[in-house]
């Protein structure tokens, strides 16, 4: 019978349908492929094809120039710029003002072919120090107060070069899935004195039925309402409101972590597109004892339609337990 199930921070509601196809091989999708190599612009001595680089870990070669082990550039076609000002204004009974950010292409190998999965672990940790560098950076200006980095693999998730690259965007607002996400956390720790995250952890280690992967860092769920088949969690064990605090031995576990993790969705749904979202508090707070950063991935498997967006529940064939099981028997 279907189920329907609610996110406790957001108060999302979800439809698991148990009389949908539930098993990976029941999902039709095209396996991802890095392309032929044309002339990328993200591979070594192609540098000249994108804007100057505002972050490079090298060990040899001028900016620039080939050498790079990770390289953060901006984007080529942002959808928001640095120069300007903010320019708030009401239009009547509208709002509107200058489209001023930041949008940053982290280019995270020069081995067009890698994949995440394959990815040497100290190389993954290099990508986690560029996303901590930049937020850094970028938090200095006052006008930037939320910074979202993600991951779209594969064309299905949007990404139309196969290289492999992260996206950074930097905005003057905080949008509103955020808030709403925000709002959710603080509610919860106004009722009950603690962390919505923390108490999440806690409870799906002792249950075990949802747990992917627990290290002393970092526990891998699928989450009790999830909008879509093998969404995974990412959580770090120890409280932490904001990415960019994080210590070494976290980030080097979670090279590990997110390693292991996309080896086993690559092996259960045979290399899938899929989108990962960095969630982590606004960049101007300080920090907060009610958020907690964490990882969200949502592989490509089913299509968001009408239903969905004109009520805001989504449908979900395959329940967490089941894709929780189906990730642990492909443990690495």
């Amino acid at each position: 019978m279907p189920e329907l199930r609610k996110d406790p921070i957001t108060g999302r509601w979800v439809i698991i349908a148990g009389d949908r196809p539930k098993h990976p091989a029941d999902f039709l999708r095209s396996p991802v492929s890095a392309g032929p190599l044309r002339v990328c612009p993200f591979c070594p001595g192609q540098e000249e094809k994108t804007p100057p680089e505002v972050l490079a870990f090298r060990q040899s070669g001028e900016p620039n120039q080939p050498g790079w082990s990770v390289r953060v550039v901006p984007n080529k076609f942002p959808v928001l710029q640095v120069e300007g000002d903010l320019d708030r204004q009401g239009d009547g009974m509208f709002d509107r003002m200058n489209g001023i950010g930041a949008h940053e292409v982290i280019v995270e190998s020069p081995d067009h072919k890698l994949t995440w999965a394959d990815m040497p672990e100290r190389q993954l940790e290099d990508v986690f120090w560029a996303y901590r560098a930049r937020i850094l950076d970028l938090r200095k200006d006052f006008r930037l107060r939320y910074i979202t980095v993600f991951r779209n693999y594969g064309e299905a998730a949007g990404s139309l070069i196969g290289h492999p690259h992260s996206e950074l965007v930097a905005l003057p607002v905080i949008p509103k899935r955020a808030l709403e996400e925000l709002e959710g956390c603080r509610a919860y720790h106004a009722f009950k004195e603690r962390c919505v995250y923390c108490d999440i952890v806690q409870q799906e280690v002792r249950a075990g039925v949802r747990l992917v992967t627990e290290t002393d860092r970092f526990v891998v769920i699928q989450p009790y309402a999830p909008r879509f088949p093998f969404e995974t969690w990412v959580i770090p064990q120890r409280h932490n409101s904001h990415f960019e605090n994080a210590d070494p031995p976290t980030m080097q576990n979670l090279a590990w972590v997110l390693r292991v993790t996309l080896r086993q969705i690559e092996k259960t749904l045979e290399n899938p597109a899929y989108n990962l979202v960095l969630h982590s508090a606004p960049v101007q707070e300080a920090p907060m004892a009610h958020d907690h950063w964490h990882i969200e991935l949502m592989p490509k498997l089913t299509r968001v339609a009408g239903f969905e967006w004109g009520t805001g529940f989504y449908i979900n064939p395959t329940p967490p337990e089941e894709s929780a099981r189906f990730l642990k028997q492909a443990a690495i």
